[in-house]
């Protein structure tokens, strides 16, 4: 859906870096085996679509092998004229009750945690989800649907493929909207310490 597409550019545009991918995923998204239609929400006003939320499934993996399928969601949007007025929050909260009548019962995101822990978001580390190499990202985040879903074992995240983005087709897909300034904001050096950053 265009109109999505537009309104995650506004919303993403010169935040984590200079121009953004986040409307190219959303484009991608839609049809990769791992997209969840049934957690993609809109929040409209007046008419108007001015936040979106997609999920995918992801994958937790304990030290026997064993897998657990579980979730990740983002891009969420909401546009710039709308933010810091709870739509987001809205938004989130919804899906998250949506996500337990699935099933699913933990959800592991890479964001500011200055966003999230509101949410009931925790540090990765206190759940023990780590990456490769027992790499504990500051940004990444985990929120349990259900209380315990990931006790008394050690966890790896593995993402969904469609976050591996080609920048060379952004560029190719971004010429086809309307012209933006990219240029430095302080939220990318801020981006650039959370995405960096691991716990100890």
């Amino acid at each position: 859906m265009r109109e999505v597409e537009e309104l995650t550019r506004k919303a993403f545009w010169n935040l984590n870096v200079p121009g953004c991918n986040e409307h190219y995923l959303v484009h991608i998204m839609r049809n990769h085996p791992d997209f969840i239609p049934e957690l993609n929400f809109v929040l409209e006003e007046n008419n108007m679509i001015i936040g979106n939320v997609m999920y995918t499934k992801a994958k937790l993996m304990d030290e026997n092998g064993y897998e657990k399928q579980i979730l990740t969601f983002g891009p969420v949007s909401v546009l710039p004229e709308y933010q810091r007025m709870g739509y987001g929050k809205l938004l989130l909260e919804y899906s998250f009750e949506k996500a337990k009548e699935l099933g699913y019962d933990t959800i592991v995101i890479f964001g500011n945690p200055d966003n999230y822990v509101s949410r009931g978001f925790k540090s990765c580390k206190k759940y023990n989800v780590c990456i490769k190499n027992d790499y504990y990202p500051s940004a990444m985040l985990v929120k349990e649907l259900r209380e315990g879903s990931l006790e008394g074992k050690k966890w790896c995240y593995k993402e969904s493929d469609v976050y591996d983005i080609d920048e060379k087709e952004v560029e190719k897909f971004d010429s086809a909207f309307e012209k933006m300034e990219k240029k430095f904001k302080p939220s990318q050096e801020e981006f650039y310490i959370h995405s960096r950053s691991r716990i100890v």
